[in-house]
């Protein structure tokens, strides 16, 4: 049993018995123990739902707990964690009432048990801000170009209603915001007259707890996009703005490569029955959760040919280009920069495939490898092999009904966004 707090007060002098394990989100500043720009009260975003900020606490204490308690194994054979988890909260009871069903569905996304406990701790007072004045809707922005594809759809759509958007970024990795920056800097570019105000976020726990001890090291943090969502929530929240989370639906259904992939090895987050669950969650709490993926029922392909056909297929080739898909860049001992993509993990996979079926031209920097230690490390993190046995198999009723599909969406309707990114795989020479 792995056992952390999340703790919104600092640490005390002397260090509690339970300091190694505790994560400090006590302020806006960034410590060795926990890195913020932010405090834990959210207050300079503006008037955000109790029950939001609380949801941020949650899932940044998820987060920092998923990234410190290490598995063993790999693929199908990684191990169920047992995780205990003690958050402070602004009101416990309306969490307590919904333990269970949040618990499940922490499972349901990262392969774990979950204990989860909540603690009364309103945390020190903030200043007050207004981050989200006079937007219609806010995006969540993460760099991918599916999140771009979403804001820069979204942008041209508002822009002709005379109506702006808030962005909401989420970053731990430095090499992340800049790219999140460039890539809404073109969005603007891109949408003539659009406006947009730009939320970078950054919620992390350090390397070492207050007494310098190092917190457990877990590189598969199934759960980092929840902490995403629920900062896109709780800004959208400070005026009951809907939260676009745009993603391809293909990739959201999750058809898994293999038997062996069928584990929490897979992302979630943005799953139907996931995101359902979730806003149940929160509803019952009395949360804002407004969310909704606008692209549900497109392919990446067909999302890559809304961009062309709004903006041209030369200004789309190149937005598109300037946006990250790639799950391991920024290798840098293996003397990778953090502007090259792998070319062979899932995401630049089906990037590659969805320029192919839009019929734009893809500028993506993928590596070559230069000596055997980057080719060997290109032979651990290609999905290739499994991507042809995955092509090469037929996708049935039995695959489909795996799939964990909420009820009120055909199963018809999945068959065939699923056939239809099947195909745009398949005519990728892998």
């Amino acid at each position: 049993m792995f056992e952390f707090r999340l703790s919104v007060l600092p640490p005390t002098d002397p260090l509690p018995t339970d300091a190694d394990t505790t994560f400090f989100w006590h302020s806006k500043q960034s410590m060795p123990y926990f890195h913020a720009n932010v405090g834990p009260r959210l207050a300079e975003y503006g008037l955000v739902k109790n029950r939001n900020v609380d949801f941020v606490r949650i899932a940044a204490a998820v987060l920092a707990a998923d990234r410190s308690a290490s598995r063993s194994g790999s693929l199908s054979r990684w191990n169920q964690r047992d995780i205990s988890l003690t958050i402070d909260v602004l009101a416990a009871s309306p969490w307590n009432g919904v333990k269970s069903d949040l618990e499940r569905l922490l499972g349901f996304l990262t392969g774990d048990a979950w204990s989860l406990t909540f603690r009364r701790e309103i945390g020190a007072p903030e200043q007050l801000g207004n981050a989200v004045i006079g937007a219609k809707r806010a995006v969540l922005l993460s760099g991918g170009a599916d999140s771009a594809t979403g804001a820069l759809l979204s942008a041209l759509e508002l822009a002709g209603r005379g109506e702006k958007q808030v962005l909401v970024s989420s970053w731990a990795s430095t090499n992340l915001r800049p790219l999140q920056t460039r890539v809404a800097d073109e969005i603007e570019r891109a949408a003539k007259g659009s406006t947009a105000d730009h939320i970078k976020v950054r919620i992390a726990r350090g390397r070492h707890a207050p007494s310098g001890a190092a917190y457990g090291k877990e590189d598969s943090t199934r759960s980092r996009s929840l902490l995403f969502i629920a900062l896109g929530l709780a800004v959208a929240s400070v005026e009951d703005l809907p939260l676009w989370l745009p993603e391809n639906g293909y990739a959201s259904i999750n058809p898994p490569l293999s038997k062996s992939r069928r584990g929490s090895l897979s992302t979630k987050t943005t799953h139907p029955k996931f995101i359902a669950d979730l806003k149940r969650v929160l509803e019952a709490v009395g949360a804002h959760h407004d969310v909704v993926n606008p692209y549900a029922a497109a392919t990446k392909g067909e999302m890559f040919s809304l961009v062309s056909d709004a903006i041209g297929s030369a200004t789309a080739s190149a937005f598109l280009s300037s946006t990250s898909s790639c799950s391991h860049t920024g290798a840098r001992s293996y003397g990778i920069g953090p502007d090259v993509a792998c070319g062979v993990c899932f995401g630049c996979v089906l990037r590659k495939a969805s320029f192919a079926a839009s019929g734009l031209n893809d500028g993506t920097h993928y590596l070559t490898p230069a000596n055997d230690k980057q080719r060997n490390w290109l032979e651990v993190k290609t999905v290739v092999p499994a991507m042809r046995d995955f092509l090469a198999s037929p996708f049935g009723e039995s695959d489909l009904s795996r799939l964990q599909i909420p009820a009120d969406i055909p199963l018809a309707d999945v068959a065939r966004l699923v056939q239809r990114g099947r195909e745009e795989l398949g005519r990728l020479a892998l």
